[in-house]
């Protein structure tokens, strides 16, 4: 088998970059999507702490287990919301990469806006309807 040349490596090295950046943007998309309204981080803290409250004023062992587990939820919400803090970074690298990406891998405008991605996030990229 022959060796694969410089070119060829920094090319492989480059498709993962940018679909390492696409992948982690594409995923903090999915995690920001919830239905209902929406809920800050201090209204998420106010209810961890309501319900911890709640926790150690039952008596029936059987609720204090569901509000032990509201709590773990509201918690991990709670991390996820902090998470999406980083959501500008990520859509920064993915602007950096969406159009290349999208030209080499046949990624269509509709496909990307049909997966989420926002019009104005596209364009930034140069990801034309065209595309």
């Amino acid at each position: 088998m022959a060796a694969m040349s410089k070119a060829h490596k920094e090319a492989m090295a480059r498709g993962r970059r940018q679909s390492r950046a696409v992948k982690s943007y594409l995923e903090a998309l999915e995690r920001g999507r919830r239905r209902g309204p929406k809920v800050t981080p201090e209204k998420l803290q106010a209810r961890i702490d309501e319900t911890a409250a709640a926790i150690e004023a039952e008596d029936d062992p059987v609720k204090r287990l569901q509000l032990i587990q509201d709590r773990m939820d509201d918690e991990a919400r709670l991390a996820d919301l902090e998470e999406q803090d980083d959501i500008e970074e990520l859509e920064a690298g993915f602007v950096a990469v969406a159009a290349d990406y999208g030209s080499r891998k046949g990624i269509s405008y509709k496909a990307w806006r049909e997966l989420g991605v926002p019009a104005a996030t596209l364009r930034a990229a140069g990801v034309s309807r065209a595309a």
